[in-house]
């Protein structure tokens, strides 16, 4: 069977290597645009902060005689028809096979000024590949100030790193709170106040309006508001956009991302399947690794034969790939299942919350049926890692909830 991967990145390099463990007869082509060996891109904002060397990013492959990797050469055309593939090197490769693992690409608002004919203004810059990172890191030292557009999981890894480094930081986010998909109100004023204390001023309910250059490089942001920010760099953290442009010129169905049914498989062609970023599955997508890598195991073995073909993904309760982490210069924040949503109309929810704004502390659990379904933490790490693994292994709890949070903090 020949296998043409599209993508050389978390997600299509883990499948590769599960594939080629499993399947001894198979022969894959793999075409990355990215000239770097798969790396692990979760650290990228660590590596702004100074707490990651980029080259300790890097990722295991697979090393087999029967994978032949492309790096720096990526594909720009799918004919289905013919099942090829031809890269940017007007190269062909057939296939029996083809998996799109192409990822996402960072969303760029709409901002007034941000651009020039050569791309991003300079001092304006996204954090999605290492080539941003670096990007990034060269220009902190000549920088003293810096706006980061976005209060999701990035952004605030982004702020404190930049914060870390010295620099004044302003957090400019639209929403009334930060990480409002994951955070309720209490948990995201504690996370507020943590960042407070960390140097990082935050914006809320505002965004960035107009970038505004001196001799060619950015000097300030003004906002939705009218205030004008001075500012050395801004990055903008504003979320992603599958890159699902090749499927669409294919003629492969595709909404916010490629269209793919609990199998992984197009519903338009049953030997184009699309995981990680990239692709839409009836669940939806999360935009978290995890996902991907889970999507990658369940194509492994849907092939080899050892899962049904229509079986989905575990559900959300318990599950791990639910799990957000902020690893943040200072900042402590961990979210799993049905934290910060109670609007379930699910009776057999109980919910316990511990808040204690002084010392930038906030835990809540949910537990349903003996079995913890969901917690924030913000600022306690103990605890967050006790009550992952609760989470993740669905261990009993007690059966007062309360002793979720009163145990590990005794």
């Amino acid at each position: 069977m020949k296998v043409v991967v599209i993508g050389n990145g978390m997600v299509g390099s883990r499948f590769v290597d599960e594939l080629v463990r499993r399947d001894e007869t198979c022969e894959v082509t793999v075409l990355g645009k990215e000239s770097h060996e798969p790396y692990n891109r979760v650290l990228l904002s660590s590596v702004v902060a100074g707490r990651t060397d980029p080259g300790s990013l890097a990722m295991a492959s697979a090393d087999s005689q029967r994978v032949r990797t492309l790096t720096g050469v990526g594909a720009v055309d799918i004919d289905r028809n013919a099942r090829t593939v031809t890269d940017a090197r007007g190269e062909v490769h057939s296939y029996d096979r083809l998996v799109l693992a192409t990822g996402s690409q960072a969303r760029i608002p709409s901002i007034q000024g941000i651009a020039t004919d050569r791309g991003l203004l300079p001092g304006v810059s996204v954090l999605k590949d290492l080539a941003d990172a670096e990007g990034i890191v060269a220009a902190i030292p000549k920088a003293r100030r810096a706006v980061v557009l976005g209060a999701g999981v990035l952004g605030l890894e982004v702020a404190t790193g930049l914060a870390s480094r010295g620099l004044a930081v302003t957090l400019v986010h639209h929403s009334d709170r930060l990480m409002e998909r994951q955070l309720g109100d209490a948990a995201s004023r504690i996370a507020t106040g943590s960042l407070q204390r960390l140097g990082v001023k935050v914006i809320t309910e505002n965004s960035v309006a107009h970038a505004i250059d001196r001799r060619g490089v950015l000097s300030a942001v003004t906002l939705r508001d009218g205030t004008e920010v001075l500012t050395d760099m801004l990055v903008m953290c504003a979320g992603t956009i599958p890159e699902a442009a090749l499927a669409r010129r294919a003629g492969l169905p595709c909404e916010r991302g490629i269209l793919v049914g609990a199998d992984l498989a197009s519903p338009a062609d049953g030997d184009v399947y699309a995981i990680g970023d990239c692709a839409q599955p009836p669940e939806g997508g999360t935009g978290l690794v995890a996902q991907g890598w889970d999507q990658a195991s369940r194509l492994v073995e849907q092939w080899a034969g050892a899962r049904d073909d229509a079986e989905g993904p575990r559900s959300d309760d318990a599950d791990p790939t639910n799990v957000v982490r902020v690893k943040a210069s200072g900042l402590e924040v961990v979210t799993m299942g049905l934290s910060g949503k109670f609007d379930h109309g699910e009776r057999e929810l109980r919910a316990v919350r511990m808040s204690d704004p002084a010392i930038g502390r906030f835990v809540e659990v949910v537990v349903s049926h003996g079995l913890l379904v969901g917690a924030t933490v913000v600022g306690d790490k103990a605890t967050a890692t006790e009550l992952s693994a609760l989470y993740t292994r669905m261990l009993p709890v007690p059966a007062d909830p309360a002793h979720l949070i009163v145990r590990p903090l005794a």
